[in-house]
């Protein structure tokens, strides 16, 4: 480019602050079906910036460029990408709709130290929408990067462009993989770019694409273009010596300064079978910035996925019965029947299986499979389906894509809520065991955790399971009969656990009243002892007079006694005159192995 000794020190500065000169082409997108590609743009040069010194004939701020696709052509994707001198101009209009990079790339030449930069942004709906017709890039203005930075002109180096990559759809198309890379990487004095993810089935019309910018027409020291060590050329447009020289291979332009929209056609530079493909690029003189290359191939290829549509589990259970579906899309040939599937819980194979049928390019085909998660697994795991797996992590099918054929759900085993175990609840005996209770704090108690619901308690466990009849008095239960269970119900998201307790009774001390007045007015008519009948069934009662004679002993069989003289001799009726008597009950009980011994007063 003629450049000037004065600008070395300052490229060496600059670069000292820079651990690489640009970024690096790498695939951006893939396309794998009926499918082709092509370029439109246009320059902002007026003129080849090598034909004067100096930034003489300044640049454009906008420009046209048709777009003229067949009926059958459909369109799939737009990238715009647009490029020039500096350090960059992100916001642009297409068609007076504005444009603000999605992505920015920037490269440092090596050869003069000075940056240059491109802008991508996904326009699909805009094209699509707008469709055949002109496209006109405007605001695109570089002019104060050069009136500031004077080495662009002397250097020669002062550009701008600006390029939409489109994708279209034809079913008249044999089925090709098309490849979009991108990035920005500059020569000279060589550049090698490997491009991966290539599948390549069939070379015949096989192309490679190029947005390149800066390429001068009239410098040509050394240029070459290779692939995998094959020179490419399409002369006479692009001679073999001479291949980013301004020039445009959809139009046949030779005016598209500073920048080239080139197609090659690479049937016999690439081979059957190859997943890579090396571009090699020479410049002895002329500055190129790579910024986009664009592959089609023919590739006949299924690509399996796999996914996950419904997982059926159930309580306490290790058995799961999975719902998947098997997709072939984004491919170019069908997905042939009895492609193996392998089943894995946390990496271990716990199950296998394979497609029924052939699925066709963009079909699907729905399976079910009943598996028995091993209990070395912990209830909660990973539960991972590979398609094209035989089990042992290896395929028999070659795909387009070889590593997306796996589908990972972690999976939580369903389980009964845990709950705390409750304490008897202990009522004294009311007789015949008879007891009442309440229980309705225990519905707090026995929650272990507090996503879980208390449900209800129940009298019987088939009640409780079946979450029926539930107890509604539970703060003053009456039990017929103890010891007796109550049954309670929790659940959680997903589960039920059914606990129980006990209720029992206990013989309570009785509470003895100690007055008596025998005159059939209902009150104290007797000497009543409560808690005593039907509870202390054995017991025996003693009445006494204060001379420590017996007049009278009862059991829980006789009457209550009113005053009547039984035993011993009386002096003038059986009914014991007016005064203080002593009694002794011996309740005849374990827990209470003394008697009671006391007194009371009787009257008529």
């Amino acid at each position: 480019m003629n450049l000037k000794l004065h600008y070395l020190a300052f490229s060496i500065l600059l670069l000292s602050f820079c651990n690489c000169f640009g970024q690096n082409v790498t695939l951006y997108n893939q396309f794998n079906g009926r499918f082709d590609f092509t370029f439109i743009g246009n320059t902002m040069n007026l003129g080849e910036n090598n034909i004067t010194l100096g930034c003489e004939n300044l640049l454009l701020t906008s420009s046209d460029a048709t777009l003229n696709l067949n009926s059958n052509q459909i369109i799939e994707s737009a990238y715009l990408y647009w490029a020039g001198s500096g350090a960059g101009d992100f916001n642009v209009k297409l068609n007076a709709v504005d444009i603000t990079a999605q992505r920015t790339f920037s490269n440092i030449s090596i050869s003069s130290g000075l940056p240059y930069f491109s802008a991508f942004k996904d326009i699909t709906s805009q094209v699509i929408a707008t469709g055949n017709g002109t496209y006109t890039l405007s605001d695109l203005d570089i002019s104060q990067t050069l009136i500031n930075e004077q080495g662009y002109c002397n250097n020669r180096t002062n550009f701008a462009g600006w390029a939409i990559v489109i994708v279209y759809k034809d079913i008249s198309l044999p089925l090709n993989q098309i490849n979009i890379y991108d990035g920005l990487q500059s020569i000279p004095n060589a550049l090698n770019i490997t491009l991966n993810s290539l599948n390549v089935i069939d070379n015949n019309n096989a192309q490679i694409g190029f947005i390149a910018w800066e390429g001068d027409n009239v410098l040509a020291v050394n240029e070459t273009l290779r692939i995998n060590g094959n020179t490419l050329s399409n002369p006479p447009l692009n001679p073999a010596n001479n291949a980013f020289n301004s020039t445009n291979s959809i139009t046949g332009s030779t005016t598209l300064y500073n920048m080239d929209l080139d197609i090659y056609n690479i049937q016999n530079n690439i081979n059957i079978g190859d997943s890579s493909a090396l571009i090699q690029l020479t410049s002895g003189q002329d500055v190129v910035l790579i910024n986009v290359v664009v592959t089609k191939l023919n590739s006949q290829l299924p690509d399996a996925t796999i996914a996950l549509d419904s997982i059926n589990q159930s309580c306490s259970s290790n058995v799961y019965t999975i719902d998947y579906i098997v997709s072939n899309l984004n491919c170019t040939n069908p997905l042939p029947a009895a492609t193996p599937i392998a089943i894995y819980a946390n990496g271990i194979l716990v199950g296998q299986t394979q497609t029924q049928n052939s699925i066709p390019i963009d079909g699907s085909e729905n399976g079910q499979i009943t598996i028995t998660i091993p209990n070395t697994i912990p209830t909660d795991f990973i539960l991972t389906f590979i398609v094209d797996d035989n089990g042992t992590g290896t395929g028999i099918v070659t795909e387009i894509i070889e590593n997306n054929n796996t589908f990972s759900q972690t999976i939580s085993s369903w389980l009964p809520p845990n709950f705390n175990l409750l304490e008897p609840l202990i009522s004294c005996n009311e007789g015949f065991t008879v007891g009442t209770f309440n229980f309705s704090n225990y519905a707090n108690q026995v929650l272990t955790n507090s996503t879980d619901t208390f449900i209800g308690f129940y009298e019987t466990e088939t009640d409780a399971i079946a979450d029926v009849s539930a107890i509604a008095n539970t703060s003053n239960y009456v039990s017929t009969s103890t010891p007796k269970k109550i049954f309670i119900r929790i659940e959680n998201d997903h589960c039920f656990s059914v606990t129980s307790f006990d209720l029992t009774t206990k013989n309570c001390p009785p509470i003895i009243y100690n007055y008596v007045t025998s005159n059939n007015d209902g009150f104290n008519d007797t000497f009543f002892i409560e808690g005593l009948r039907n509870i202390f069934v054995n017991f025996e009662l003693e009445i006494y007079n204060r001379w420590g004679r017996l007049i009278w002993k009862g059991t829980n069989q006789s009457e209550d006694w009113n005053g009547e003289i039984t035993f011993g001799q009386t002096i003038s009726s059986s009914l014991a005159l007016k005064g203080t008597y002593f009694y002794i009950l011996n309740l005849n009980d374990a827990d209470y192995p003394k008697p009671f011994v006391g007194w009371l007063y009787f009257t008529k």
